[in-house]
């Protein structure tokens, strides 16, 4: 009897401490936030840069997000993949904190302040689909968060490439994709005490102030943003880090190259946005045909010394922008339709190999772009074509006549047969300089005046070659006098991702620390085919109930059999 008391006090004990190291287990387990990333995308795994970042903040990082509340299925996936990511910044650094708001919760006076708040902020609401039980609701959620720090502030939109008849699917997948780069980069900028500097030519005819308003507009948000002279200038200052060349179409001497030359030597990035045929839309609404001619810039030969050449010709291609045409009259009025123009191609990013400044972005549209060829240079530079037209393309090269002609009709499909042509490629590395040896005496008093000894390679630096200046230039409603955002075309009322393309490549180019990196990162979307779970839901159901019965039924048949063979023995 009393063994048998011995054996129950035991057992009891036993179980006290059993369930008492689950309970320290757990408690253990709420005081850290850890996983172990086995997907084959590595979607949550951050980078090293980001963790870097993290790791090194100096003070609070406080950040709150509006996506609260119960979500569609496809909006919860980015609630909770956001959620998670913030978990991971905090377990790395309890300097960061966060906070999840639900605009829609709470009485009517709390709900109407808030959002009244969030519309001083610039964030609005975004009206989507609810299906729950075969019902549709709509409801309004604010994909986006408010981060402070050090008393600065900045809004981040986490909604990606949302493109009307965009299935909630990819827009949701897209916007996961870049997280981390969106939480990241904000934070990176908020810990920027000293904005970069960057310098736009405007002595070469380049684009005014007022084509370029909307895209400096989005550089000064956290960029200081200069035009330069580059006749008033010995050399162009090491103080800018970044120089944009936005479409010229007057000759660059012999100086002006060399005072690029040497700013690029020195380490400066350089955005080449860049027309080599004048061609242009508008001198069509005026005359019916033209022939392009050749802007005489004088650049081919520094752009050849850096790897790339702009060829003297114009896409074309069967993936374009429409333009109104005038088809006809009924009565005394003009009729119009939407035709497509071959001349202004939309150039989407090959997602499969996509570098991450393109990456999940829509269209770009670009208008009478040529081509460009790269070139081996003398020094390590790495080439990577940004973009390229689609399959369906072919090269008009100059001269040639150009009409409104050509879409009043069918094109020749077949005649469109040379596919992938670059537009936009990225070199980096190390420059050979252009004027290795050809030093003249008054490019030489000019290093002397600022103490600056000439250099016939550069640092390790980058930069990017447009082969379309209008790819910038932001459209114009003249009769009300207004700046209407870079990429919108007015024929088709739709705004191309034009802004997007050249801000993530201004921040590649101005990015030291790797941030961009995380642009790259891709979360690969596996939907179910809709037909067959429909087809086959009867079928899975009893898989589902018959086969974990049929599995416990045996285990308890062999359990059973083992027991009694062994006491049996």
């Amino acid at each position: 009897m009393a063994n048998k008391q011995h054996t129950r006090r035991q057992s009891l004990f036993q179980l006290v401490l059993f369930l008492g190291i689950l309970v320290f287990i757990n408690i253990l387990a709420s005081m850290f936030y850890g996983y172990i990333d086995l997907t084959e995308d590595k979607r949550f795994t951050l980078t090293p840069a980001t963790e870097k970042l993290i790791e090194d903040l100096d003070d609070r990082v406080y950040i709150e997000s509006f996506l609260g509340g119960d979500l569609p299925r496809d909006f919860k996936r980015l609630q909770t993949a956001l959620e998670d990511m913030l978990k991971d910044f905090n377990s790395m650094s309890g300097l960061v904190e966060y906070q999840i708001t639900n605009p829609s919760e709470g009485s009517v006076e709390q709900m109407n302040a808030i959002r009244e708040e969030l519309k001083e902020m610039g964030i609005v609401p975004v009206t989507v689909s609810d299906v729950k039980a075969e019902e549709f609701k709509a409801m309004q959620i604010y994909p986006a968060l408010k981060i402070g720090y050090k008393g600065r502030g900045t809004v981040v939109q986490l909604l990606e490439n949302s493109t009307p008849g965009m299935p909630p699917s990819v827009i949701a997948n897209n916007s996961i994709g870049l997280l981390e780069y969106k939480l990241t980069n904000a934070i990176q900028k908020l810990k920027t005490l000293h904005r970069p500097k960057i310098a736009v030519t405007g002595s070469r005819g380049e684009l005014e102030p007022y084509e370029t308003a909307d895209f400096d507009a989005s550089l000064q948000q956290y960029y200081d943003v200069e035009r330069i002279d580059l006749d008033s200038l010995t050399m162009i200052p090491e103080m800018y880090k970044l120089l944009i060349i936005p479409k010229p179409k007057l000759t660059f001497s012999d100086k002006d190259k060399f005072k690029i030359d040497q700013f690029a030597m020195n380490g400066g990035r350089i955005l080449w946005l860049i027309d080599r045929l004048s061609a242009e839309l508008d001198s069509l609404r005026i005359r019916p045909e033209y022939i392009p001619f050749d802007y005489p810039l004088n650049l081919e030969d520094i752009l050849f010394k850096y790897g790339v050449r702009i060829e003297p010709n114009m896409v074309m291609d069967m993936r374009a922008s429409q333009i109104k045409l005038d088809v006809g009259q009924v009565g005394d009025a003009p009729q119009y339709e939407l035709r497509p123009w071959y001349y202004h191609p939309i150039i989407l990013p090959d997602m499969e190999n996509a570098h991450p400044i393109v990456k999940n972005l829509d269209g770009i549209e670009f208008a009478f772009t040529s081509s460009i060829d790269t070139i081996k240079t003398k020094t390590p530079v790495k080439k990577t074509i940004l973009l390229t037209s689609s399959e369906q393309s072919r090269l008009q090269y100059s001269p040639a006549r150009v009409s409104l002609e050509v879409a009043r009709y069918e094109p020749e499909a077949n005649k469109f047969n040379k596919p992938n042509q670059p537009v936009a490629v990225l070199l980096e590395g190390v420059f050979p300089s252009l004027y290795e040896n050809r030093v003249t005496e008054g490019m030489s008093k000019m290093l002397e005046e600022i103490g600056q000894p000439f250099k016939t390679e550069s640092t390790p630096t980058k930069m990017i070659v447009i082969a379309d200046g209008d790819i910038i230039r932001n459209p114009i409603d003249r009769a009300k006098n207004k700046i209407l955002p870079l990429g919108y075309n007015r024929d088709m009322r739709y705004k191309f991702a034009n802004k997007d393309f050249l801000f993530n490549a201004a921040e590649y180019l101005l990015d030291t620390d790797g941030i961009i990196a995380s642009r790259s990162k891709e979360v690969k979307l596996r939907l179910l085919k809709k037909k067959i779970p429909k087809k086959e839901r009867t079928q899975w159901q009893m898989i589902n109930i018959l086969i974990p019965g049929i599995l416990l039924a045996l285990f308890g048949f062999a359990y059973n059999f083992m027991r009694r063979r062994r006491y049996a023995a």
